[in-house]
């Protein structure tokens, strides 16, 4: 992990970035006199995700979105992408600091509580909703990360993405395995019982920059570890249950054995080309994004999806204290920057993304579901494929909403980083484990210990 600047300086900063620029809080746009927003001659800067798995048609999409704009304000839209979660954090930070960069940014709803911290945001008002056609517009559910509450909320929803698990139908049925486990054990075992020559159980993207510690999460949560305390200030990585995820997650590779040794260097987008060739069983951690590549190769009509395991590993049921998360509240929520001089167009472009004809474009597109509740409608209507992956965002459970969130999830992602060595060597130690996680604590709690 690149070295960075700590969340809580950066927040603590924000106004000092701010007003070092000399720009105002309110930044505006001019309108023509029929009340039009004005936009000729102007450019747009948004910072998004790149996408792994739809590249060219994100490239094409950029351009779509551009001439629509262009059509409707006279203003053009430029796109910048970031790679992983430490590019965006990276992002987040110098644009803080120096009161300049992207007018909008589309964030992973885990990074919605960094953005809120640093201050660096607008406040979203009834004004401000009502330029983005309301907030009755969207799924009740897409608003559960827009804010630590109701009224000071910073992220519009753009894209909902509960993660699921998705399965071979075929694969499952020849092993006499009627459905996927509810349990992580007794999914480690049906994906044993599927591993045959180049066919295995369980395709992982082990070098991941998004992935991995979402199953660390999961299975913490299920355990009823929360990863960070908001009510004691105390970050809880060094706990049992946390190693007891972690020694889950490496071990289907090393103790297990049902995946393919090459996933130590995979990314998503190559899990889901495994699971597309039929060669692995189960596909955790995917979203309705998968559904465009799977449909369009030999698995197409023979595969399904699934709530992931919500009991947690070496046990049989859910503790007392346990949380059944089946997914965290995923998706992608768009925040106007404070110093951007062209809010008001900002709004405008977010509100022509979150029409729904342009939602219901963008799903068919990339797979990503609706926030628009219209759009929504449309998409889940007769669609039985998508039926699980709905009762898993029913099941979605936010990550804490901190500044200190985004340090955090980034050091659970660097003890699997830094696992792969280990990894590739065939094991994992107990010891090395500890001394990894000693490391992410600290940097968890020093990130907490600064944040707002």
């Amino acid at each position: 992990m690149r070295s960075r600047i700590a969340l809580g300086a950066v927040a603590g900063l924000a106004v000092i970035g701010l007003a070092l620029s000399g720009c105002s809080s309110s930044g505006s746009t001019n309108s023509s006199t029929s009340g039009k927003i004005d936009g000729k001659g102007k450019t747009l800067d948004v910072m998004i995700a790149a996408n792994g798995l739809y590249p060219t048609e994100q490239q094409q999409w950029f351009k779509d979105v551009s001439s629509q704009f262009e059509k409707e304000t006279g203003a053009t839209v430029k796109f910048e992408t970031f790679a992983s979660a430490n590019d965006e954090l990276t992002k987040i930070q110098t644009s803080v600091l120096s009161g300049q960069g992207p007018d909008v940014y589309s964030l992973g709803t885990t990074f919605t509580p960094t953005a809120y911290s640093t201050g660096a945001f607008v406040k979203l008002s009834d004004a401000d909703w009502a330029k983005v056609g309301g907030r009755d517009r969207f799924v009740p559910a897409t608003l559960g990360i827009s804010g630590p509450d109701k009224k000071n909320e910073v992220g519009i929803p753009f894209a909902s993405r509960p993660f699921v698990m998705a399965y071979n139908k075929d694969l499952l049925k020849a092993a006499g395995i009627d459905k996927p486990a509810d349990t992580w054990d007794g999914l480690a075992e049906q994906a044993k019982k599927l591993t045959s020559g180049d066919v295995h159980g369980m395709a992982i993207g082990y070098a991941d920059g998004f992935d991995p510690w979402k199953f660390v999460w999961a299975m913490s949560m299920q355990q009823g570890n929360t990863i960070l305390d908001l009510k004691s200030k105390k970050a809880t990585i060094d706990d049992a249950a946390v190693k007891k995820a972690y020694e889950t997650y490496f071990g289907w590779m090393t103790d297990d054995k049902v995946v393919d040794p090459a996933a130590i260097g995979w990314k998503n987008a190559n899990a889901v080309a495994a699971f597309a060739d039929g060669k692995a069983a189960f596909l955790p951690m995917v979203s309705s994004s998968s559904q465009v590549s799977l449909d369009k190769s030999g698995v197409a009509g023979k595969y399904g999806y699934a709530v992931m395991p919500t009991i947690p590993p070496g046990a049989t049921k859910l503790p007392s204290d346990g949380k059944a998360a089946a997914t965290i509240i995923s998706g992608d929520n768009m925040v106007v920057a404070k110093y951007s001089k062209n809010q008001d167009l900002a709004f405008a472009l977010v509100k022509m993304l979150t029409s729904a004809d342009n939602q219901v474009k963008y799903t068919k597109t990339f797979g990503d579901l609706p926030t628009n509740a219209d759009a929504a409608k449309q998409i889940e209507d007769g669609n039985a494929l998508i039926a699980p992956i709905l009762e898993a965002g029913t099941k979605a459970y936010g990550t804490p909403f901190s500044g200190a969130w985004g340090d955090t999830q980034l050091a659970l992602t660097n003890v699997v980083v830094q696992s792969i060595p280990s990894l590739s060597s065939g094991s994992v130690s107990s010891s090395d484990l500890d001394a990894k996680l000693k490391t992410a604590q600290d940097a968890a709690q020093s990130s907490l210990n600064k944040a707002k």
